[in-house]
């Protein structure tokens, strides 16, 4: 099936897909799902006991992802551009890749894997910067049913060992180095120094950067050019997957101080990614989509990879950064490549807002059709200029709500369909039925209304489980309002029905919209020598929407505060990633607290964000006068 005649085109369709898909979800779906490439068909379309959890999505079929997204599109459009790749240095030549060649590239790669011993359930760790390579990878993994789980290339020796230590990784895919904004960054380094406490990886297959050479490992580590070149190019066959089989983990910070494996299996993330891309872009044919996400985030895997290729589009992978060379570079590519769907992060849009509108001389933009906001809750002024000065007042703008646990887009306007309301993700895709719960469980009813959100009925690309840990999935997403989905994110809705995202009300804050679990990052800081405790929350941030505000406590106040924050701030890069790094650290005599040892993170939120007439009551804190220290000496 073509991926035009998926498209929800009307308003009135929406909606009556939408009452559809809620009140008979193995109908709408089986309907859906049949325009795919399946080995074997389905017995049951939709399983989900919520309170367990437990789901399952066409039990019973088999199926390869790949097939779906590379081979059909290989027979019907071979010559059809499926990967542009532009480097990070504009002078340097882009790369196209044709669904064709597209194909034998993963072919080749997922042949040499196999003659590596990779087999179906493995886990494969990738850890690649953003190039070309790096889809090859993914979707060769998928191929041979190796579990892929990418880990973003800013992350810390530590962060990557954690994450190999949990889900077991027997090989790990890199590079001898990678550039960003003009830098070297030495991977190969870093997967080195994360290997010494991960004794169950045996190999390593290195892609040699010849401007970044890194030592190899005898009897380890592998050329990636040799390996493929000896590889059986029979051996590159698509595996045939159960439809609940592993597709990939991808690690996301949660409350406490370790990763959460999130997993994602076959054939219901297929349809979901397929199913919300076509639709919240109003896909068609020819167009080329421009995802500006990193693949080691969700977004990257759901419409940078899978939901584009799936519908056979042409999407555009790029090295770069919005700010380099100069904050024009953006406007570069899409004038270069005839971009017509542009999907970034409300970061960069503010950042490059604040660059200044010089910037944006002699970009023309007259090929963009649509606009899209990921990662974050986008503010008015913000969506004003993304709306006045990139779409030039006629692209309408998805600002796309979702996580990394739902494996795709959840609530969002769909372009040209339905409304855009500036700062509102808007109204729920067929699938899902939100719900608002107030602080005593209750839903609440009517219009407008304001209360925690959660999701009430199992849709297709929903997480699974926890990698290892199905109680932590139950615990984390399920505990809390039983038999339904908390995301940890508070709404409102208007008069109209439409969302707005209000942000999270748990212990995970979004930078950048890149959520960062607390715990983790005080884990960090208290590594410093000589912190005895810490508490982090968030603070507005005029580029990355919410910052991280650091309170330290040190059992002797440090001579030189200057050396102590260069230390925490090293520490936490070496623990986690600079994308960690707190943007504000007060030293403080010490932590507001209850009697019996809670720290009110209440308080420091309201100091952080300089409301401190709303302290509320301290009298019966442990030390009450400690509130009025920390507020009197707060950072600006």
């Amino acid at each position: 099936m073509p991926s035009s005649a998926a498209l929800l085109q009307t308003q009135a369709y929406y909606s009556t897909a939408w009452a559809a898909a809620a009140a008979d979800p193995a109908r709408f779906w089986g309907d859906y799902a049949r325009q795919f490439v399946w080995r074997k068909p389905w017995q049951t379309v939709y399983q989900a006991d919520l309170a367990k959890p437990d789901i399952a999505w066409f039990s019973g079929a088999e199926l390869n992802i790949t097939e779906n997204c590379l081979d059909r599109w290989a027979q019907l459009q071979p010559d059809a551009p499926a990967l542009i790749w532009e480097p990070s240095h504009p002078d340097d030549a882009a790369k196209t890749y044709t669904y064709g060649q597209l194909l034998s590239e993963v072919t080749r790669l997922a042949a040499a894997l196999r003659g590596l011993g990779v087999q179906r359930g493995d886990r494969v760790c990738i850890y690649l910067p953003m190039i070309p390579e790096l889809a090859f990878a993914v979707l060769a993994c998928a191929r041979i049913g190796a579990v892929h789980s990418v880990v973003f290339g800013g992350f810390s020796p530590k962060s990557v060992a954690d994450r190999l230590q949990d889900a077991g990784a027997k090989i790990v895919l890199t590079a001898t180095g990678g550039h960003r904004a003009g830098k070297p960054i030495q991977l190969k380094n870093i997967v080195d120094e994360a290997l010494l406490s991960c004794p169950g990886v045996s190999q390593v297959l290195v892609l040699n950067v010849p401007a970044i050479p890194a030592p190899m490992q005898p009897g380890r580590d592998l050329d990636w050019a040799t390996t493929l070149a000896d590889a059986d190019a029979n051996q590159g066959y698509a595996e045939p997957m159960e439809a609940e089989d592993m597709l990939f983990i991808l690690y996301t910070s949660g409350s406490t101080g370790k990763p959460k494996g999130v997993v994602h299996t076959c054939a219901g993330y297929m349809v979901w990614a397929h199913f919300t891309f076509t639709n919240v872009f109003q896909y068609q044919r020819g167009q080329v989509f421009f995802c500006t996400a990193d693949v080691g985030w969700i977004t990257g895997h759901s419409y940078l990879l899978y939901g584009s290729l799936l519908a056979g589009a042409t999407t555009l992978m790029f090295e770069g950064v919005p700010t380099w060379p100069t904050p024009a570079r953006f406007w570069q590519v899409i004038d270069r490549h005839k971009v017509d769907i542009f999907y970034t992060a409300p970061t960069a849009i503010r950042s490059l807002m604040a660059a200044g509108d010089e910037h944006l001389q002699g970009a023309d933009l007259g090929s963009l059709k649509v606009l899209g906001s990921v990662g974050e809750p986008i503010n008015e002024e913000a969506w004003h200029w993304y709306h006045r000065n990139i779409g030039k007042g006629r692209c309408p703008i998805v600002d796309t709500w979702w996580q990394t646990e739902t494996g795709g887009i959840m609530i969002s306007p769909l372009a040209g369909v339905t409304p855009s309301i500036p700062a509102h993700a808007t109204l729920p895709l067929p699938g899902v039925v939100p719900m608002l719960i107030d602080e005593h469980g209750a839903e609440v009813t009517g219009n407008p209304a304001q209360g925690n959100l959660v999701i009430k009925q199992a849709w297709p690309g929903m997480m699974r489980t926890t990698y290892g840990d199905h109680e932590r999935f139950r615990q984390t997403y399920f505990s809390a309002y039983p038999g339904q989905y908390f995301t940890g994110d508070g709404a409102m809705r208007d008069a109209d029905g439409n969302y707005r995202i209000t942000g999270r009300v748990d212990d995970v804050i979004n930078v950048s919209g890149h959520r960062i679990g607390t715990a983790e990052v005080e884990n960090a800081i208290n590594a410093a020598d000589g912190v005895t405790e810490s508490a982090v929350v968030g603070r507005p941030h005029d580029i990355k929407g919410q910052g991280l505000y650091a309170y330290v406590v040190y059992a002797n106040p440090p001579q030189d505060h200057v050396v102590a924050h260069a230390q925490i701030l090293a520490e936490v890069t070496k623990q986690i990633g600079a994308i960690a790094k707190p943007d504000w650290i007060q030293f403080v005599p010490g932590l507001p607290k209850t009697r019996s040892g809670k720290i009110m993170r209440r308080i420091l939120r309201k100091i952080a964000e300089g409301d401190t007439a709303n302290l509320g009551d301290t009298s019966t804190l442990l030390d009450p006068a400690v509130v009025d220290a920390i507020a009197q000496h707060r950072l600006t």
